[in-house]
């Protein structure tokens, strides 16, 4: 029977210790965004960005490959700088705000990069259209407190997609040859995560 309680008590600190490690962390929204660039008449890049970043990642330093992430951004925030331009890419012809306010990613696969790299599959979900996606992570970082008292980590991360591919197929054809709108687009994201 001590035997047997010794047991129990180990298991219960082994348990304890892997959930206090294993910890849950949410995306602080006030210090996230993710931008894109795509290429403009094939002669320069517009760039934007997207705020409204919501979503929570499990992760323990000693553990990375187990980590998941999941989060959701709010497309109305889209901003190029340009009101007009910026109406546009809300509309059908692009992010169809109205039918599908969100986009969302939900990592599937975590692998080790290299030193304070990783990099997370998993799918992106723009419109109706699901595709697989690679992030290429730098951290995520040490701990801090912020002013708060709060634990935060940071991360950034990119990745390429072709537009078309989630059904944003919009372009013009130019008079000199080519197109007004490059299909590949560059993500990148700086998030900051709270532990919960």
């Amino acid at each position: 029977m001590p035997n047997r309680r010794i047991c129990l008590a180990a298991l219960l600190v082994f348990c304890t210790t892997l959930s206090a490690q294993d910890a849950e962390w949410r995306i602080d929204t006030n210090h996230s965004a993710a931008y894109f660039s795509v290429r403009h008449l094939m002669i320069s890049t517009v760039r934007g960005d997207f705020h409204g970043i919501k979503g929570t990642a499990h992760y323990d330093p000693k553990r990375p490959t187990a980590a998941t992430v999941e989060a959701t951004i709010e497309c109305a925030t889209l901003n190029t700088g340009v009101a007009k331009r910026d109406e546009q890419m809300r509309g059908p012809e692009f992010f169809d705000i109205k039918r599908y306010p969100t986009m969302r990613f939900a990592s599937k696969r975590v692998e080790i990069a290299g030193p304070g790299k990783l990099t997370i599959a998993g799918d992106l979900t723009i419109n109706a259209a699901t595709r697989p996606v690679v992030l290429e992570v730098d951290g995520p970082s040490q701990e801090v407190r912020d002013a708060q008292g709060r634990m935060k980590i940071g991360l950034g991360a990119t990745t390429k997609i072709n537009r078309k591919d989630f059904g944003i197929v919009w372009n013009e054809t130019l008079d000199t040859g080519g197109v007004a709108l490059a299909d590949e687009v560059t993500i990148s994201l700086d998030i900051e995560l709270i532990k919960n």
